[in-house]
């Protein structure tokens, strides 16, 4: 059980749960609740509740319970496997599909699937996430990379933070833009307002960096290629509201009036790399599925 400590300034007079939460970008205020009720944040080593007022000078200690060990299983699947040898696997993952085990969510993830594919992923994550060095979320299809041991998972990391790994999406976006390209350079944190979705803020946040460009223009929407600088939870799709042109189908950052599609119009096309054994660049490129092709063939017919 990992302990944090944290020392309350006297700027601050919010409650223990906003306080503990906004500590760590990856804690949401809703599981923070849950830890101070079972008694695993103390401020002055007294048992607080949820609402208490912090004050100048409060010592707050999180005691950070172990994760609950799950049973992941594996579970026959067929893998679109775009490429595949002893230290990597490029996989296209549908949309729709979840990339990693988490509470609550124990099968018919990209993982399951993997790991019965082959035995051999690397530990590097642990038990729910073996293999897996990036994630693309539940409504996006796209190519992915995954490591089969743990040179791999390193080598394959250490590319994504020196921002030397290609990462190209597909969009379509509500609102016509005018110009053929551009830059977002916004850093990406948790929203304030709603612990669940990620926003473009100062606070806790991490660098975060967009290029675009527009591929096509139709009719109120924009259909664009994306490509990743860094690589923030939800990074386009945040980004892409933060400039007035939020995802169509987008449930969660975009308007509730859009295309006919479950979940945002966006898929990881094209995957590059530096193979982490021979060092040599290979690229990879997954064409759009059908379901956003018909998107398309629906703009084309409203111009």
């Amino acid at each position: 059980m990992e302990k944090i400590q944290l020392t309350v300034g006297s700027e601050v007079t919010a409650r223990i749960d906003k306080i503990v939460s906004e500590s760590n970008n990856e804690w949401s205020r809703s599981q923070v609740q849950l830890w101070i009720k079972d008694g695993h944040v103390t401020v002055n080593g007294k048992v607080v509740k949820p609402n208490y007022k912090c004050n100048d000078g409060d010592l707050v200690e999180i005691m950070i319970p172990e994760p609950e060990q799950l049973d992941v299983k594996p579970e026959e699947m067929n893998l679109d496997i775009y490429y595949e040898d002893n230290d990597v696997i490029v996989v296209n993952k549908p949309r729709g599909m979840v990339v990693h085990p988490a509470p609550g969510h124990v099968s018919g993830t990209l993982v399951n699937g993997l790991m019965a594919h082959c035995k051999d992923l690397s530990g590097i994550n642990g038990v729910m996430r073996p293999g897996i060095v990036h994630r693309i979320d539940k409504d996006t299809s796209g190519l992915l990379m995954v490591a089969k041991n743990d040179l791999a998972h390193e080598s394959l990391v250490n590319q994504l933070v020196a921002k030397t790994v290609t990462r190209k999406y597909k969009a379509i976006v509500h609102g016509v833009i005018p110009h053929d390209h551009g830059t977002i350079e916004a850093p990406i944190g948790r929203d304030k307002k709603d612990r669940q979705s990620m926003a473009v803020t100062h606070e806790n946040s991490k660098e975060a960096v967009t290029h675009f460009n527009v591929l096509d223009r139709y009719k109120d929407y924009s259909y664009i290629e994306c490509q990743l600088e860094t690589g923030r939870t939800h990074q386009i799709r945040v980004h892409m509201k933060y400039i007035g042109y939020p995802l169509a189908g987008d449930p969660k950052y975009g308007p509730k009036k859009s295309l006919p599609i479950e979940g945002q119009a966006l898929h990881a096309g094209l995957l590059g790399f530096n193979h982490p054994r021979t060092n040599e660049y290979i690229e990879f490129e997954a064409p759009l599925p059908e379901e956003f092709l018909s998107l398309l063939q629906l703009l084309e017919k409203s111009r």
